[in-house]
């Protein structure tokens, strides 16, 4: 049977609500070494520039700029620094200890997803697989054991460069098609609710300009509340107008728009 097209996914926000996982990590990571605690709000706000995809940096780039905007006499931490506490926040322990053993934020995750969406790409002929910044002891996890897929393709952290490089994202994509790029190869599409993965994909077609890459914008879980209603339509309009195709608010929306994604 022929491949109609790839679906490729970002993992943080996408398949797993790290709202009081990673962020929380950034968030008192932060506050230990400033004495001040972003907001969800101020960290989207350093996302939507499209550069911090790295957590660590983006942390530290937090810290440097409160610092700098209210003229503190304060050195800012090494990067070594701000990954040994963030790793201990987020895992409990050194991140290659067996998962039993983490006692830190990741406990508090909750899938977005279940294995039967793989399933039912995998039964439409649709090809898929993940390319996340997220260390890969995390992602695995995730995948394996969380969501029960076997041996899920899978670009993560060190793997490749941090997006919006879009060399982790072609390096899958190309193994997974088994063919080159172009014209008459399948559509590739890569779902994230950053700016960031969004560049991605528009990173992606100065390489191959004949290629069919769809972006797919995804609203992150914390802003799909009553009370960030506001937040949530300002963000999403970010996406879109950084060039973002297609808008949803689940994977499960992929079901409904998965025949649109991939028309001939």
């Amino acid at each position: 049977m022929q491949i109609r097209g790839l679906i490729l996914f970002d993992i943080d926000g996408v398949i797993r609500d790290v709202t009081n996982s990673y962020r929380l990590s950034v968030q008192k990571t932060v506050l230990k070494f400033c004495n001040w605690e972003p907001s969800t709000h101020d960290i989207d706000e350093l996302k939507n520039e499209g550069i911090w995809n790295n957590d660590w940096d983006l942390t530290l780039e937090l810290i440097q700029r409160f610092i700098n905007k209210n003229k503190l006499s304060l050195k800012p931490p090494s990067r070594d620094s701000v990954i040994k506490n963030f790793e201990k926040l987020y895992f409990g322990c050194n991140p290659n200890e067996n998962y039993m053993k983490w006692t830190g934020f990741i406990n508090n995750e909750k899938l977005l997803i279940d294995k039967n969406f793989f399933d039912f790409l995998t039964l439409n002929n649709i090809k898929w697989g993940f390319v996340s910044g997220a260390e890969l002891p995390s992602a695995k996890f995730v995948l394996e054991n969380k969501l029960n897929l076997h041996n899920p393709p899978l670009i993560a952290m060190n793997d490749a460069p941090d997006k919006p490089n879009p060399e982790g994202f072609l390096k899958l994509a190309h193994k997974l098609l088994e063919e080159d790029f172009g014209r008459n190869c399948p559509p590739v599409a890569y779902v994230g609710d950053t700016i960031a993965d969004i560049q991605t994909i528009i990173n992606a077609r100065e390489f191959y300009p004949s290629q069919r890459f769809i972006s797919i914008g995804v609203t992150p879980p914390h802003l799909q509340n009553v009370e960030n209603a506001q937040k949530q339509s300002q963000y999403e309009s970010k996406l879109k107008s950084a060039g973002a195709e297609f808008l949803i608010r689940s994977l499960i929306d992929l079901k409904k728009i998965h025949k649109e994604l991939f028309k001939k």
